[in-house]
């Protein structure tokens, strides 16, 4: 009788095992699309990403880049303070969207280019992305805003 009770609670506990393996294995492959790395333009010309890889980058719009062209694209490079990265975005900008405004970006990095697929942008006006704020202030160029 002993060895029956034993036999199953085994049975019970491997039937868990597998069961919490697979579940584990079902969740990051349904997440493997939905994340995206941040990295902010001194790390994408330190080691430039794969074209076939998705990340975000964020920090301010450089001034005078900003260039807007037939229908909806637009043009411009995103600086940390140490490197800028060209960007190209083809769709409609966010309302406060401008010259030396924090942003993020996610898309890919092509030939050189950073192509958007999504623009974020600040949501008022002292408002900083964590990861921007995060990335301009190891470059020793953040300035907080005057309250």
């Amino acid at each position: 009788m002993k060895s029956l009770k034993k036999q199953r609670r085994i049975q019970v506990i491997a039937v868990a095992a597998v069961a919490l393996v697979l579940a584990t294995g079902l969740i990051g492959y349904a997440m493997r699309d939905g994340i995206n790395f941040f990295r902010a333009p001194s790390q994408v010309i330190a080691e430039p990403p794969a074209e076939t890889e998705v990340f975000r980058l964020g920090g301010l719009v450089e001034e005078g880049t900003l260039v807007r062209g037939q229908g909806e694209t637009v043009r411009f490079s995103v600086t940390d303070g140490g490197e800028s990265v060209p960007v190209t975005f083809t769709g409609v900008l966010p309302d406060l969207f401008g010259e030396n405004q924090g942003m993020i970006g996610t898309g890919r990095y092509i030939n050189g280019v950073f192509e958007a697929s999504e623009i974020l942008a600040k949501h008022d006006e002292t408002y900083m992305p964590k990861e921007v704020m995060d990335a301009l202030k190891e470059q020793g160029v953040y300035q907080a805003p005057e309250s």
